[in-house]
């Protein structure tokens, strides 16, 4: 027996879940458009700051005074 085929425009649509993000960066979406640039919705200064504080540098770890500047925070600049 042949399997009826069901038009494409009546099967239900693919939902991809969203994925899990720490709760900094909820609302965080990112796209690629058609000439290859990177889009968010996001400001990269916040995302750079997060990535600062949350990811450790391989590149860095190799470093003999890696952990000193682990240690040391940056000071937060007040805006004028």
């Amino acid at each position: 027996m042949a399997k009826k085929e069901t038009p494409k425009s009546s099967r239900a649509p693919k939902t991809t879940p969203k994925p899990r993000v720490h709760s900094e960066l909820t609302g965080f979406e990112v796209s690629i458009d058609q000439f290859g640039e990177l889009k968010s919705n996001m400001n990269i200064e916040k995302i750079n700051e997060f990535l600062n504080q949350n990811v450790d540098d391989k590149k860095l770890a190799e470093r003999d005074d890696y952990e000193e500047m682990k240690k040391e925070k940056p000071k937060k600049k007040k805006k004028s």
